[in-house]
């Protein structure tokens, strides 16, 4: 069983920053991939991004890329979000979500690939 505990989420100003964290337990770190999702009210979770720890492969959905980065470390077993020029859009629930496979560019964007779920942090972009 892999936990995972977002953290790092909090109330910016349109074009801030903020860096989120995803600390995992359990076996399989090393193994896998780990991804960002996020939840707004009344709409469904949508993939942000995602590490394939099998050669480090990152991918991005079109809406972040450029502005988000997603990087792991492994000596303290955590992965960050690093968000960059956020928009209100953004606001969201972010959460971080682990599989157990390596998966496929087409399969890392699916909610129903990954097993492990953390419980979201907030993140608010307003002026």
């Amino acid at each position: 069983q892999v936990q995972l505990a977002e953290s790092g989420g909090g109330l910016v100003q349109p074009g801030d920053s903020l860096r989120l964290s995803c600390s995992t337990s359990g076996r399989t770190f090393n193994s896998g991939t780990l991804g960002w999702f996020r939840q707004a009210p009344g709409k469904e979770r949508q993939y942000v991004a995602a590490i394939r720890f099998s050669g480090s492969s990152k991918y991005y959905s079109t809406s972040v890329k450029g502005r988000f980065t997603i990087s792991r470390d492994s000596a303290s077993n955590t992965v960050y979000l690093q968000m960059n020029t956020l928009k209100p859009e953004d606001t969201a629930v972010y959460y971080c979500a682990k599989s157990s496979l390596s998966l496929i560019l087409s399969e890392i964007s699916s909610t129903a690939n990954y097993e492990s779920w953390g419980q979201g942090t907030q993140v608010t972009v307003s002026s």
